[in-house]
C-alpha cells in the first residue's frame, strides 16, 4: 500500500473478529515500533504483546469493570486476539542523560525536560504500530488504562520503572463495521487545525 494510502485508512477500529493474527504479522508491527524515534537514544521504550486467550482474559479482567470481564460477545472489543501495551520507561531517560557525552544539559532531573519525551517517544511507537497495522490489512485502536494498570504489570513481570502509556487492540476489523467520528462535524477544516507564518 502507498504511504499516503496508509495514512489516510487509519482509523481506530474498536469491532474485531475473533480470528487469529498471523505471528508474522505481529512480529512486523512490533519490529516497526522499535524504528520510533527516541530522545539521545535513550531507548526507554518497551512492548509486551499478548495472544494467550488466558492472559488476554487476565489483561480485560484487571483493567475493566464487570461488564468488560473476560472474553464478550456483545463487546467485540475484547475479542481483539492481540493487546499490545507501550510501555515507556522515565528512568531510561534521565540515566542517559547523567552521561559523560549528555551531562552538560541539566536532562538528568526530569523538573528540566519541556515536555516527557519518554511518552512522547513510546506515542511514536504506537503510531507506527497503528498505521503498520493498517498496511498489514489490520485494524488497530489505541486505548486508556484507567484502572489496574499496577496490579496488570506485577502480573506480567514488567521491571520497575516501566508504565504503559495504553494498551493497543489489534486484530482483523469486523466486515463492514469501523469506526466513525464522535462528533457529527467530523474532522476540523484544515485551515482550522494549520496556521502558516503566525495564529
Amino acid at each position: 500500500m502507498e504511504f499516503q494510502d496508509v495514512v489516510l485508512r487509519r482509523r481506530m477500529v474498536r469491532d474485531f473478529s475473533s480470528q487469529p493474527v498471523r505471528r508474522e504479522l505481529i512480529d512486523q508491527l512490533v519490529f516497526n515500533a522499535t524504528r520510533r524515534p527516541s530522545g539521545g537514544f535513550s531507548q526507554g521504550s518497551a512492548f509486551v504483546v499478548l495472544t494467550e486467550p488466558g492472559v488476554r482474559r487476565m489483561f480485560w479482567e484487571t483493567t475493566s469493570g464487570p461488564e468488560w470481564r473476560g472474553e464478550s460477545e456483545s463487546e467485540p472489543l475484547t475479542r481483539a486476539p492481540v493487546v499490545i501495551l507501550p510501555l515507556a520507561n522515565k528512568q531510561a531517560y534521565l540515566d542517559r542523560y547523567a552521561l559523560p557525552d549528555k551531562a552538560h544539559t541539566p536532562l538528568s532531573s526530569q523538573d528540566h525536560w519541556p515536555a516527557p519525551y519518554w511518552d512522547i517517544d513510546t506515542g511514536f511507537g504506537v503510531m507506527l504500530i497503528l498505521l503498520t497495522a493498517v498496511d498489514l490489512g489490520l485494524g488497530a485502536l489505541l486505548f486508556a488504562i484507567f484502572q489496574g494498570e499496577a496490579e496488570l504489570l506485577r502480573t506480567l513481570g514488567v521491571p520497575a520503572g516501566y508504565r504503559a502509556i495504553g494498551a493497543i487492540a489489534v486484530g482483523h476489523p469486523t466486515p463492514g463495521r469501523r469506526s466513525v467520528p464522535e462528533l457529527p462535524t467530523g474532522r476540523r477544516p484544515l485551515d482550522e487545525v494549520v496556521r502558516w507564518e503566525r495564529w
